[in-house]
């Protein structure tokens, strides 16, 4: 067939318009990703705002004051409780621990109380387990149950604060606690009890499937299942602030049910088994700063339920900042899951340093099919990483350490943001995302002006919608 020279000249402008348009689709779509970042931030600053800075009573209530005393072997769980009791009967105010080594038990927060570990403050947490009784309604691992107490605990409480320069020391080791996860890195040999003993976990995970009350989900004495160290359970307006935390037995910062939440100046230093940093769980408006995590599991992790839990729950993890924090020792930096099947959304980190030879990621999402639960709108910028084992950014939706880890709930994965990120040592892979073959869960994944250096593998991605690169590279090489 002839083509006419008018019908060329149809073409090539039907041609021009169509280069014409699919460019300007490009730069509008390019235009609207950059609001959305700049939006994104804007939305973080306002969650900060959200979260009001608390005010106590001017009133004092020095521990010694109750009887307490500071020899590092007396007892004063009473001492605290009284001190703190009498605080907030009057209305509030600040308990002081001062200068001294104390130990206790289970220390319980009541509203409008500052617990304030001055310097030199020492809080030595008791090894003895009867003291962490009677049992109280917590949770492990995403699953509720009755057990021993968490050690600093608050039960819908408002307005109440951990603060000062002082130390709490969990006293956890390969003697207390850890030998109950049953690794023998942690003190368990062969025909100890271990948390993996049928009375144990796997009974607890059987009463999450089967959804058996919590109130008869009775672990406790005879049992083997580690309490967290801080956690304001249903609470409202909390601030931990300043203090050191140490040897935990398990999750060391654990928000549960909470909203407007501030961790300020932390230091976590504990690298026992499951010694997450900070996990904020069926939580809202949280603010995590200036903190520095060194643990022996992930340094920050958003949690939100456990399998049936988490859909019984139903409450996403959401709205969470964190900045200007230092992770150094963990299995992720900033870890989404994998007890995630109520979900999380909105969690911005900015202007952190990421840098150990034993930091396995530094931005990690991990779930799977019997998790199920959805990862929307993370946005990670500024981060200065300088070594990680493993990658910079991994998502995996096939997470599983137990056994099998397959159901029917497929989760979601979308709008994964990393902007003006430098990494000095990526370890084993740039990227790595392993979605689902059955649907394409993984959406909306980009990198703006990131640069990954030392990168074994550069990228490996699987079943995922393509990755979205911009000024960025691996290895030198532009993507």
């Amino acid at each position: 067939m002839k083509i006419l020279p008018n019908q060329l000249r149809r073409f090539a402008l039907i041609s021009f318009s169509l280069v014409a348009l699919t460019f300007n689709s490009c730069k509008e779509k390019a235009k609207q990703e950059e609001q959305t970042q700049s939006d994104a931030f804007a939305a973080a600053d306002k969650i900060i705002e959200s979260i009001k800075v608390l005010n106590f009573p001017d009133r004092i209530f020095n521990i010694v004051d109750f009887g307490a005393v500071a020899d590092g072997t007396t007892l004063n769980s009473e001492a605290i409780k009284t001190a703190i009791d009498s605080c907030s009967q009057l209305g509030g105010g600040k308990v002081i621990i001062p200068s001294g080594n104390f130990l206790t038990g289970p220390i319980v927060l009541k509203s409008n109380v500052n617990l304030h570990l001055e310097e030199g403050a020492n809080v030595l947490f008791s090894t003895n387990h009867d003291d962490y009784l009677p049992m109280v309604h917590t949770s492990y691992e995403g699953v509720e149950l009755m057990n021993y107490s968490p050690l600093i605990r608050a039960y819908k409480q408002n307005n109440i604060a951990v603060t000062g320069k002082g130390t709490l020391n969990g006293q956890a080791s390969n003697t207390n606690w850890w030998p109950w996860c049953g690794k023998g890195s942690y003190g368990w040999v062969e025909g100890a009890p271990k948390q993996h003993d049928s009375i144990n976990l796997p009974t607890l995970r059987d009463m999450n499937e089967k959804q058996i009350p919590v109130s008869e989900r009775v672990f406790g004495k005879g049992h083997h299942i580690r309490p967290t160290f801080f956690e304001p359970f249903e609470c409202e307006n909390v601030l931990l602030e300043g203090v050191t935390i140490t040897n935990a037995p398990f999750w060391v910062i654990h928000p549960l049910k909470c909203n407007y939440v501030r961790i300020d100046g932390v230091t976590v230093s504990s690298h026992g088994p499951n010694n997450d940093g900070c996990d904020p769980e069926y939580s809202k408006n949280i603010h995590i700063t200036n903190c520095t995590f060194d643990t022996g599991d992930d340094c920050i992790a958003i949690k939100a339920g456990r399998n049936n839990d988490g859909r019984r729950v139903n409450i996403p993890s959401e709205n969470i900042v964190i900045e200007n924090c230092n992770m150094k020792d963990g299995h992720g930096g900033v870890v989404l899951g994998s007890e995630i099947s109520a979900g999380v959304r909105n969690v911005y980190a900015r202007n952190c340093k990421m840098d150990s030879p034993n930091l396995d990621r530094a931005v990690r999402i991990k779930t799977n099919t019997l998790r199920g639960g959805f990862v929307e709108n993370l946005f990670v910028k500024d981060i200065q990483v300088g070594q990680v084992k493993e990658a910079l950014l991994r998502i995996n939706l096939h997470y599983a350490i137990y056994a099998n880890q397959e159901g029917e709930f497929m989760p979601k994965v979308s709008n994964v943001h990393l902007e003006n990120i430098n990494v000095e040592n990526s370890g084993k892979y740039g990227i790595l995302i392993k979605g689902r073959e059955e649907e394409m869960a993984i959406k909306n994944v980009s990198l703006k002006n990131v640069h990954i250096k030392n990168a074994k593998t550069p990228l490996s991605v699987e079943f995922s919608e393509p990755v979205i690169f911009e000024n960025s590279t691996i290895n030198g090489k532009p993507y």
